[in-house]
């Protein structure tokens, strides 16, 4: 900070008295421009026409008294430091001075050139601070005011958010509860289909012609293939709706899985390729929910098979250690590129979705899986190469923590 030419306001009607601050003024280092008044008025006049860093003002003035002229200035919005000088027992009227923002007061009988020079200097420094800190609020109320009109807009944000959300969550329970009546209902006449298809196949009383026959079968694997559709729909929309239930109990593994793959021979057979099991456990009893594990079988042996033209699935069992299962389908079907595995246990998510796409399905089967497994406490896995097949491999406890 440099004190040059500094342009000095002395207020004071003694030109005796005038004459000593100038005297004192010459022998510090300031470099000042000095600029005298005799009264009030003569002072406000100067302070309207130009700037001063500082005032140096006399309390008893003819006109009126420092406070008074105080008042004056603050009312014209002059904005500068000012030093009071004070006679001989005027120390408490100084004090009040002071109150009334004055920088610093001096006792004229004590003014020499080193206290004038210091309370100068501190009154340019305290008036620069006041104003840095009086930009800084200025600067932080408008970083306040600009952060809560932000904030508001964000309240407004999230609550459209939050009614969108409403909304959202008020169709995606219109679309389960829509799915779970549909389903329900289809069933019932799909059943009836597949019974009375059932009947004309056992050609009593009277046998069915070739064509015939043919042609209930063909009614009768549809229904079938439309029954599964609507079953993962229905599971579907319980899992999505928080209301399929599981139920945790002691079973043999082995034995679930036997009977789940020699349910399944029949498709492997139609599709003419080999349908394996490998299982090396050294406890087949597991706690878990028989039913979740059934159904994941199902969904990743059928897949297996459906989507493999020639070669074979093979269902492997293994363990990891005394408390972790491996069960794993693998098969030498058609393979999953690289980018499609992040999509498939999306719902509704099919490789192919086009109308014209080779293999039919809901697109749902492994979505349901992959709830199914996270149920369960379990996690999935696929490995896949184009031309090449897929492993599926789930990974279980062998006891639920329920």
């Amino acid at each position: 900070m440099t004190y040059d030419h500094l342009k000095i306001l002395l207020v004071d009607d003694d030109e005796v008295d005038r004459i000593a601050v100038k005297r004192a003024l010459n022998k510090t280092p300031l470099k000042v421009d000095l600029t005298e008044a005799d009264a009030s008025k003569s002072a406000i006049a100067n302070l309207v026409e130009q700037s001063f860093a500082v005032i140096l003002l006399d309390y008893r003035l003819p006109d009126c008294n420092g406070l008074e002229l105080i008042s004056q200035i603050k009312q014209l919005k002059i904005d500068t430091p000012f030093i009071v000088l004070t006679g001989q027992g005027d120390e408490e009227i100084a004090v009040e001075i002071m109150k009334a923002g004055a920088s610093d007061y001096l006792a004229k009988s004590k003014i020499e050139p080193t206290n004038l020079a210091k309370s100068i200097k501190n009154a340019i420094r305290l008036y620069q601070a006041e104003k840095a800190v009086a930009v800084a609020n200025r600067q932080l109320r408008l970083t306040n005011e600009l952060l809560l009109q932000k904030n508001k807009e964000l309240e407004q944000q999230q609550q459209q958010i939050q009614l969108k959300n409403l909304e959202l969550q008020e169709a995606y329970n219109l679309k389960s509860q829509f799915l779970a009546t549909m389903s329900h209902e289809l069933r019932t006449p799909m059943n009836a289909i597949m019974g009375f298809s059932q009947l004309l196949l056992r050609q009593y009383p009277d046998p069915l012609t070739k064509t015939q026959q043919d042609i209930v079968e063909r009614i009768f694997n549809n229904s079938q293939n439309l029954l599964n559709m609507i079953n993962e729909m229905l599971d579907f929309s319980k899992i999505e709706a928080g209301k399929l239930e599981l139920s945790f109990q002691e079973f043999d593994l082995v034995q679930l899985v036997t009977l789940t793959v020699e349910e399944l021979r029949s498709l492997a057979i139609q599709q003419k390729i080999d349908l394996k099991t490998h299982i090396d456990l050294s406890n087949q009893i597991v706690y878990q929910d028989k039913n979740s594990i059934k159904r994941i079988l199902i969904n990743l042996i059928s897949n297996a098979i459906k989507f493999t033209e020639h070669g074979e699935v093979q269902v492997t069992i293994i363990e990891i250690d005394s408390d972790k299962l491996v069960i794993a389908v693998e098969d030498t079907g058609i393979g999953i590129a690289p980018e499609n595995l992040k999509a498939i246990f999306q719902a509704f998510r099919q490789i192919d979705q086009t109308f014209t796409r080779k293999y039919s399905g809901t697109g749902l089967g492994l979505a349901i899986t992959d709830s199914l497994v996270k149920m369960i406490r379990g996690t999935i896995s696929v490995k896949s190469q184009l031309g090449k097949g897929s492993i599926f491999k789930v990974e279980i406890p062998r006891k639920a923590n329920v």
